[in-house]
C-alpha cells in the first residue's frame, strides 16, 4: 500500500534529510518543507520542494515531521501556514521528533477533530542510522494506523515497534535517552581513566569491545573520543531537551533518576564551554575538565 501513498516530509536537519533521501530511493512519490529550503540534492531526485507546512499537506497522504522540539511541531502544525490548515479526512501525520509525551496527545486530539490520524515515531541512531536507514523506530498510535506506514518506517529503520497508544513511542524514546546519556558518561569516565592512569585508551576500547562493556555507543562514541572528533551527530543542546522532558516525567510520576540528573548536569557544563553544539559524546569534555586531562595526553607528573 505504501507504494501508492503519497508522502510529505516536514525538516531537513542532521536527521531529516537523509530519512526523506530514503524515502526517495526507494520511489516514493514526496513532497518536502524546510525553513533553509530543500536541498538540490533531493530536488534532484525527483522530491517536490513545498512553500509551508500547509502545502506539503496538501500534496501528501502520510506527513512526517522531524523537527528539535516541542514548540517547533506546534508550530509546524497549527501556526500560520501549518499543516492543520490543509489536512483531510484520512491523513496520517507522523511525527518523528522527540518532544514532549503530554503534548503529543495534545497534539493528536487536535489533529483527530480533523478527520486526520497521529502517529508518534521518535527514532533512535543518530545521523548514522539515519543515513543507513537503520533507525530504531519508537511509535505510539492505532494499529490500523501503523500498519499503514510500517512500510514507509521500514525504508528509513530497521527495527520498528509498536510501543502502544500515542504517546507511548515519546515515552520509550525518553527513556532511550537516559540509557544513552548515562552510557557516554560511564564511557566517558573509563577512557579517561584509562588514559590518566597513562594508558592508551584507545586500545582499552578496543579491548573492551570483546568484552562484556561492548555497546554501540563504546564502538562509535568511544572512537569520537580517542579521536577527539565531537562534530555532531547529535547536538548536546537536543540531548539536554531530552532529558529534561525526562526529568520532568520523573518528577511528575515521583521517579528518581540520579543519574540523568548527573549527566544533565555535565551536559550543562559543555553548554557553559559554549558546547551546545558539540556532539552528545563531547559530554566527555566536562569530565576531562573536573580531572585537568584530556584523553590522549601525556599524563602530568
Amino acid at each position: 500500500m505504501s507504494q501508492t501513498l503519497k508522502a510529505g516530509f516536514i525538516g531537513l536537519g542532521i536527521m531529516g534529510r537523509p530519512m526523506a533521501a530514503n524515502l526517495r530511493k526507494h520511489g516514493v512519490d514526496l513532497a518536502a518543507f524546510t525553513r533553509s529550503g530543500v536541498p538540490d540534492e533531493l530536488t534532484q531526485a525527483g522530491v517536490t520542494a513545498c512553500s509551508s507546512p500547509a502545502d506539503v499537506a496538501s500534496k501528501a497522504d502520510v506527513i512526517f515531521v522531524m523537527v528539535p522540539d516541542t514548540p517547533d511541531v506546534e508550530r509546524v502544525l497549527f501556526g500560520e501556514n501549518g499543516v492543520a490548515n490543509a489536512l483531510r479526512a484520512g491523513q496520517i501525520v507522523v511525527d518523528m521528533s522527540s518532544i514532549s509525551p503530554m503534548a503529543t496527545r495534545e497534539f493528536a486530539a487536535r489533529v483527530r477533530e480533523k478527520g486526520a490520524d497521529y502517529l508518534d515515531a521518535p527514532v533512535s541512531g543518530g545521523e548514522v542510522g539515519a543515513k543507513a536507514a537503520s533507525l530504531t523506530i519508537m511509535v505510539g498510535g492505532a494499529q490500523a494506523t501503523f500498519d499503514q506506514v510500517k512500510p514507509l518506517f521500514d525504508m528509513m529503520g530497521k527495527n520498528v515497534s509498536l510501543i502502544g497508544e500515542v504517546g507511548a513511542g515519546q515515552i520509550c524514546k525518553v527513556a532511550n535517552q537516559v540509557i544513552v546519556a548515562a552510557t557516554i558518561e560511564a564511557v566517558g569516565e573509563a577512557l579517561l581513566l584509562a588514559s590518566k592512569a597513562g594508558v592508551d585508551a584507545e586500545k582499552v576500547r578496543t579491548a573492551l569491545m570483546g568484552g562484556f562493556a561492548s555497546s554501540r555507543i563504546l564502538e562509535v562514541h568511544g572512537e569520537r573520543m580517542t579521536k577527539r572528533t565531537f562534530d555532531p551527530g547529535f547536538r548536546i543542546e537536543l540531548h539536554q531537551k531530552d532529558l529534561n522532558l525526562a526529568l520532568a516525567t520523573a518528577q511528575a510520576l515521583a521517579v528518581p533518576l540520579p543519574a540523568t540528573s548527573t549527566c544533565q548536569t555535565l551536559f550543562n557544563a559543555c553548554a557553559a564551554h559554549s558546547g551546545k553544539a558539540w556532539d552528545h559524546s563531547a559530554m566527555v569534555r566536562a569530565l576531562e575538565i573536573m580531572a585537568n586531562h584530556e584523553i590522549g595526553q601525556t599524563p602530568k607528573a
